[in-house]
Order: C-alpha cells, then structure tokens, then sequence
C-alpha cells in the first residue's frame, strides 16, 4: 500500500480553530499537507496556526463563516495564494441551535442549515471547481454524523442538514469521479462541546476534561473518545491509499472504525393490481412491518455492576 505521505499538497479544513477541526488540520500537517486553518475567531485560528507550526507544520488562517458563496472563493484562493494549489477539502464547520420542533424557530433552523448543509455545499462547489482545472484529482471529506444517520431529539435542523451531507457525498462521488476526485462523508464520534448537549455522553466529556480516561465499553462500544482519535481517517482519505474509496459514509471514534450503510430497501411485499388502503392494514404488520427500524442515537450501554 502507498506511505500516507500528504508532502506538497494543500488542504482546507473549515471550522478548524478547535475541538474536531483543529484535530484534523493537526494530522493532516503532520502528514505532510499545508494547511488553509478557518475559524469565525481570528484569536482561535491564529492560536490554531500557531500550535501546527510550532508541531512543524505551515498553516495559514482565514477568518471568515462558512455558508456562503464569497467565503468559499476566499478559503480556495487563500490556498491557492499562499500555497499554490488545493487538493483536500474537509467541511467541518457547523453550530448547533437544538430545540424541539415546536419550540425551533426560523432563525435557528436557517442558521444551522446555512454553516453545515450551505456551507458544505458551497466549500465543495469552489473547491471541486478548482481541482477540476488543476487536474490531478483531489479530496473532498464532508463531515456528517450520527444524527445524519439516525436522527436525534431536539435536533431537526442539525439532523437534516447531516443526512443531506451524507447524501452530497454520494451524489458528488459519482459526479466528479472521471475527474479523479474522491467524495466520502465521515461520521466521528468523539467527546466536544457538540456531544456534551447529549445527555447520555455529557458526564463522560466532564469526566474526561478532569483528567479520567474514557472507559472502555465507551472506547470501544460505542467507539467513542477524543477528537484526536478521529483524526487519523481525514489524513489516510487524502492519501493515495483511500485512491479507490469513494461515496462512503465512514465512522469513527474511540478504538473504533465502522462503515455505515446506504438507506436501501430492507424487505418487500407485492399485491397484484397494486395496493389498497385496506390490503395494506392486512398485510403490514407480517409484511414489512415485521422489520420497522429503530430511531436515534442509543445511549451507551454501561455495563452492570459485579
């Protein structure tokens, strides 16, 4: 297999300042790739430049929110600029505004929609656009979740605007791959102030930021751990190792990887001459009713006491 050897290329990691983000600039420099650091904060990313060079990587910061149209041209030009090309773009960006549906209003819904669900897509628009002409190929990692995936209380906007990443990451890999430009969505699981809002996982992040190792049923179980336990998927994905992996939603935290599935049909049922209202009561519940899915994120399971 190729070394997963980043050496001249040049990445941009949005919403990079911290936590998941920082993480991942962090590997990818450490790999080798220059590196475009974008926060909202300017104190953040420089603070972020400074550590990954300090680590003896290059970086750059762009200050600028994630969503619109203007900003992705600045985040590739700001690569092209200092570093003369781009071949990796990771869309970590996001905020979070969770309340029930009742209760979400217009403002929260847009405003999560616009950074994570806007922003990816227009990220990756400049960003493909870009290697398109370069032509060599590139890297797009969109980074999704598992509210994407299974939904979660209280997060109608950030659950959907993850499931639309998802569904981009298929779409775009099969539009860009005669250009040699790979497209997955990556699904982390790992202790920040996102997952600290879950309550099943809140008083494992406390614990952990007082200095107490993560158990491992949560390590390994639920694959769940720190930020820099999810990095190492970003820097193997721009490598020319993942060449061949495309279209897949990957998850991965604590000491686990995994590889979600695509939402395919599960069980049939026929009826000659099509289906009525009342065919349809009969025969659902031994139908494909038997095999009805669950919903949400499962709380971890923490084992019994001896």
């Amino acid at each position: 297999m190729p070394s997963i050897d980043l050496t001249g290329k040049v990445a941009v990691v949005t919403g990079s300042g911290r936590g998941l983000g920082l993480a991942y600039a962090h590997a990818l420099a450490a790999h080798g790739a220059s590196v475009v650091v974008n926060d909202v904060d300017e104190a953040v990313a420089g603070a972020a430049v400074k550590s990954i060079e300090e680590a003896g990587g290059r970086a750059v910061a762009e200050v600028v929110p994630v969503g619109t149209s203007e900003a992705a041209d600045r985040l590739v030009g700001r690569a092209v600029e200092e570093f003369g090309r781009l071949d990796v773009l990771v869309t970590n960006a996001g905020i979070l505004r969770d309340k029930v549906l009742w209760k979400m209003t217009d403002d929260d819904f847009d405003a999560v929609v616009t950074t994570h669900l806007r922003g990816t897509f227009t990220c990756a628009r400049a960003a493909a656009v870009r290697m398109r002409e370069q032509g060599e190929g590139g890297t797009l990692i969109l980074v999704g979740s598992p509210a994407g995936q299974r939904g979660n209380f209280g997060q109608t906007n950030y659950a959907a605007a993850k499931a639309g990443i998802a569904a981009m990451a298929r779409t775009w890999s099969m539009e860009l791959g005669r250009a040699h430009i790979t497209v997955n969505a990556i699904v982390p699981v790992a202790a920040t102030a996102m997952t600290e809002t879950i309550p099943a996982f809140a008083p494992y992040v406390e614990a952990m930021r007082n200095g107490e190792p993560l158990p491992d049923f949560l390590r390994k179980g639920e694959g769940f751990g720190t930020p820099e336990d999810c990095a190492a998927l970003v820097p193997f994905l721009a490598s020319e190792a993942a060449r061949g992996i495309t279209g897949q939603a990957i998850g991965i935290g604590g000491d686990k990887v995994a590889l979600w599935s695509h939402p395919q049909e599960i069980r049939a049922a026929y009826a000659d001459g099509g289906w009525t209202p009342q065919s349809l009561a009969d025969a659902f519940p031994t139908s494909i009713g038997a095999e009805l899915q669950t919903v949400g994120i499962p709380a971890p399971k923490v084992p019994e006491a001896s």
